[in-house]
C-alpha cells in the first residue's frame, strides 16, 4: 500500500476512534479545504464537525472496504456504522495530498437501507 493510502486510512481511522486532534496534527495541512456541505469552509470547520459527530456517535464503527490511489489522490470506500441497525452508511472519502499532508477532502455518504431490493448489497 502506498504511503498516501496508508496516511489516508490512518487519518480516517484516527478520526473515527476520536483521536481527531492527533489525526489533524499528524496528517493535515490546516490551510487545506474540504467540500462537505454541512460544515463551514476550511479544515477548522471540518474538524469541529468531526468533533461534534464523535460526541453524538462515540461508539461508531468504521470498516475500510477499498482503497484506491491515483497520484496525489486517495479514495477510501468504507462502511460506517453510527448506530447499529439504525444508521449505517456507505462512504467514500477522497483525500488530496501535497507532500506528506492532506490538503483537500471530499466525502460522500449513502445511507444503507434496511430492506434494499438489491441483494448484491452496498459492498
Amino acid at each position: 500500500m502506498s504511503d498516501y493510502k496508508k496516511a489516508a486510512v490512518e487519518f480516517l481511522q484516527m478520526v473515527v476512534a476520536g483521536d481527531i486532534e492527533k489525526a489533524y496534527e499528524k496528517h493535515a495541512d490546516m490551510g487545506g479545504k474540504h467540500h462537505n456541505s454541512f460544515c463551514p469552509a476550511g479544515f477548522e470547520g471540518l474538524k469541529k464537525g468531526m468533533i461534534e459527530n464523535d460526541a453524538q456517535f462515540p461508539n461508531k464503527k468504521f470498516t475500510v472496504k477499498h482503497v484506491l490511489g491515483d497520484g496525489d489522490l486517495v479514495s477510501v470506500h468504507s462502511h460506517l456504522v453510527l448506530k447499529p441497525g439504525e444508521l449505517e452508511l456507505s462512504t467514500n472519502h477522497i483525500l488530496r495530498f501535497e507532500g506528506e499532508r492532506i490538503v483537500e477532502i471530499w466525502d460522500c455518504a449513502q445511507q444503507i437501507p434496511k430492506d434494499s431490493p438489491n441483494k448484491d448489497g452496498m459492498f
